[in-house]
């Protein structure tokens, strides 16, 4: 066995403990309601802009939808737009994020642009790391409940916000740290401070890509996410990848949800839909108010691009 094998065979044997580690966080007991994307393997950026750095000189677009519990009047919808540009004199990325959540009469719109600057470690490795900035605006429509309480009085407040995010990675695997949103101040007064995802959100993430044989190859996957007053809630993905092009995957997350993951990709196009159910007791059998997401990304080739194993 060469040394360029013997050392990637001890990168994978370091990486897989650490995405064990992941997994073993997820024991928590959680049950609150966690808005992050199922197909968070393939569109890791909005979470860690670092992760924009796994092309070397490319750019993309994604763009996701993702509609909560469908059937039941006032459900979370949730868009997502993100895009990065190399910045190839620096070794960096920068890009734009936009998010939009709808929850019956509350609506919060994020829009943070960021930078990233990878560092070459040595022939494979990579550290990479991002800061971002931008502001939230709240809108809580109050009045149009009709109930005609003089407290039930409308929100409209915005906030600025920064993050950042570390990465290490090379051409099979990656393990990241974020903050990607660090809320300056309070928003709003509305139900909205109760759910997580309008408070600062802490992410610890990883993945690999491993070859089974020359036809397929797997991806295990693993976020972590802890936010104050909330109890830790965890993803664990496997996706099986058939002729690089054709995934089937599956996504468990610990407050009692499962996904199945449906993706199509070439080198410029990726696809992918999820259907989300749970699985507690009270939530058996109730299939027509699942959660349905649906992904597309484009990925920008140049001359000097080189996609790595770890997303679209």
């Amino acid at each position: 066995m060469s040394l360029i094998q013997n050392s990637r065979l001890c990168r994978r044997q370091l990486f897989a403990f650490l995405f064990s580690a992941i997994i073993i966080l997820t024991v928590f007991d959680t049950h609150a309601q966690q808005t992050s994307f199922t197909q968070y393997m393939d569109n890791l950026t909005p979470v860690n802009p670092a992760f924009s750095l796994r092309n070397d000189g490319a750019g993309t677009i994604s763009t996701a939808v993702r509609k909560q519990w469908v059937g039941v009047p006032g459900a979370p919808t949730t868009y997502l737009f993100n895009g990065d540009f190399p910045i190839q004199s620096m070794d960096g990325s920068a890009g734009l994020i936009i998010r939009d959540d709808q929850f019956s009469v509350e609506h919060l719109t994020t829009l943070n642009v960021f930078l990233a600057k990878s560092i070459q470690i040595n022939d494979f490795q990579h550290l990479a790391v991002s800061i971002n900035a931008g502001f939230k605006n709240y809108i809580a429509n109050y009045s149009s409940l009709g109930y005609g309480d003089a407290l039930l009085t409308n929100i409209n407040e915005r906030e600025p916000n920064m993050g950042f995010g570390v990465m290490f990675y090379d051409d099979d695997y990656y393990f990241g740290v974020s903050v990607p949103e660090i809320s300056l101040r309070s928003l709003g007064v509305g139900s909205v401070q109760t759910n997580q995802s309008f408070r600062n959100n802490y992410y610890l993430t990883g993945a690999f890509y491993m070859d089974l044989n020359e036809d397929f190859k797997i991806k295990p996957a693993s976020l972590v996410s802890y936010t104050r007053g909330v109890p830790v809630i965890a993803d664990i993905s496997t996706t099986l990848y058939a002729k690089d092009t054709y995934g089937l995957g599956v996504n468990y997350r610990t407050n009692n949800e499962v996904a199945t993951i449906l993706s199509f990709k070439t080198d410029s196009f990726h696809i992918g839909y999820s259907y989300q159910f749970g699985t507690a007791s009270n939530n058996i059998g109730s299939f027509s108010n699942a959660t349905h997401e649906i992904m597309l990304s484009f990925h920008f080739d140049s001359p000097n691009s080189k996609p790595l194993n770890m997303g679209q």
